[in-house]
């Protein structure tokens, strides 16, 4: 039931954001240190206990093939976290990045040549590759990490029919409401702790005469998925995580009242003249300026707010100071009370298709808070869901408020909705009746439209 399209829209995201200066803008977050890290293996394996890989026996001289969607730049710093497993057991990663791997890796499943392990982006596809039968449970080592270092929450997106097959990898945050610290301590705002305070703190913008949002849904032939991630973040947060699930999985109807009422709620914000559009024009405006773009107004002093996901730094140019008392930061998007803490994001799954003793203490160090932590050592712009992780590891502020919101006791982490709905609903019916919404479409025919579109079985 389950397209391809999720992790391609994610890609979207990302060739945006890179497309605007990635480096630059992780620069002024405390720079990619990747590249300075120390390339000695002894140093790296001296950093951890080797002595955790001796149940998987002697293991020098094998090799593990890996394959994922990661490729260069981003690459490196992967392949830098793997030095010390390397060092540590004698086993050698064989790293390869494609950007077709989401159709590749089901091909070659498929064909019966696929690789040792997979970095899986979506719940989705991970059930498309265990249906081909290729696919091997993870080991109880992988398992008990999960439970050991992950919220069930986690843990249950990489369980296919009862049986767990994939630990959780890296993370990112959607539930993010990025503003200008500078600004808010100028004006007196506060940063709000519940959705009624968040609806309050917009009236009380809105009141001066400014627009406190700015939003953009543009995204080329992906437009309207900005405009589905707020309805997701929403239905979260008004309905609840088990509706949410529900819905996901098309239990119950794409126009059940809840899923009507949460569009609405969303209206409240995005067709609301008072509030949007903030140094881009009407609601209108919404639909014709990018998501790239949209965020962009909170420096020039137009708009005070904008939803965006984590990666969403990625667009400030070179010299913004992206931190809690810079020139932008971010707030987590809240729930209805202080203590709910709903949680919509996305993230990679280690899935092997191979049992060999290497191939296991590789899904076993990926698991362990001791990878999570080597791998914060050597990046920026990445963060992880993992328990283990120590905030002080992690490069730029950004990081840090991710971890920091996965990591909360509370949080009730949601893998992105159009992500795992059928193709024809989530790279299509759910962005093109979004768009159409935001430019005047009533509430009621939008979501009989899409659950119109939902492929009959």
């Amino acid at each position: 039931m389950f397209g391809l399209r999720g992790s391609s829209r994610s890609r979207v995201a990302l060739a945006g954001a890179l497309g605007v200066g990635l480096v630059f803008s992780l620069a002024a977050c405390g720079g990619d240190k990747s590249d300075d890290s120390s390339g000695s293996t002894d140093t790296a394996a001296a950093a951890i206990d080797c002595s955790q890989f001796s149940s998987f026996g002697d293991l020098k001289g094998k090799t593990v093939s890996l394959y994922t969607s990661i490729v260069t730049p981003e690459d490196t710093p992967h392949k830098k976290s793997y030095e010390a497993f390397e060092k540590c057991t004698g086993v050698t990663v064989k790293y390869e990045g494609d950007k077709s791997f989401e159709t590749q890796i089901l091909v070659r499943a498929k064909a019966g040549t696929p690789p040792d392990v997979a970095y899986v982006p979506q719940p989705g596809l991970l059930q498309q590759l265990v249906a081909t039968g290729k696919a091997v449970e993870a080991p109880k080592e992988v398992a008990d990490n999960a439970d050991k270092f992950f919220g069930k929450d986690w843990k249950a997106y990489g369980t296919v029919d009862g049986k767990f097959y994939a630990a959780p990898l890296g993370a990112n945050v959607k539930s993010l409401v990025w503003y200008s610290p500078k600004d808010f301590k100028d004006k007196g705002y506060t940063v709000p702790t519940t959705l009624d305070e968040l609806k309050q703190l917009s009236d009380k913008i809105a009141a001066t005469g400014a627009k406190p949002w700015c939003a953009g849904i543009g995204s080329g032939d992906a437009t309207g998925w900005p405009a589905t991630d707020w309805v997701e973040d929403f239905v979260l947060r008004t309905a609840g995580a088990e509706t949410y699930d529900k819905w996901v999985k098309h239990e119950i109807p794409f126009n059940a009242p809840e899923i009507t009422a949460a569009f609405d709620a969303v209206g409240g914000y995005l067709k609301n003249d008072k509030y949007v559009n903030g140094g881009l024009g009407d609601v209108k405006s919404v639909a014709s300026t990018t998501f790239q773009d949209a965020g962009l107004q909170i420096l020039e002093g137009n708009c005070s707010l904008h939803r965006q996901a984590s990666f969403y730094a990625a667009n400030f140019t070179k010299g913004t100071d992206i931190s809690e008392n810079g020139d932008v930061y971010a707030f987590y998007l809240p729930g209805k009370d202080a203590t709910t803490k709903p949680v919509l994001g996305g993230g990679e799954f280690v899935l092997a298709f191979a049992d060999r003793p290497e191939v296991k203490a590789f899904q076993y160090y990926l698991s362990t808070d001791t990878w999570a932590n080597e791998k914060a050592k050597v990046s920026s712009g990445w963060v992880s869901a993992n328990k283990g992780l120590k905030i002080e590891n992690l490069k730029n502020p950004i990081d840090v408020l991710s971890a920091k919101i996965l990591q909360d006791p509370n949080a009730q982490f949601r893998f992105d909705g159009s992500d795992m709905m059928p193709a024809a609903i989530g790279s299509n019916a759910f962005w093109k009746q979004s768009t159409a919404w935001i430019t005047g479409q009533d509430t009621t025919t939008t979501v009989n439209n899409i659950e119109a579109a939902w492929p009959k079985k």
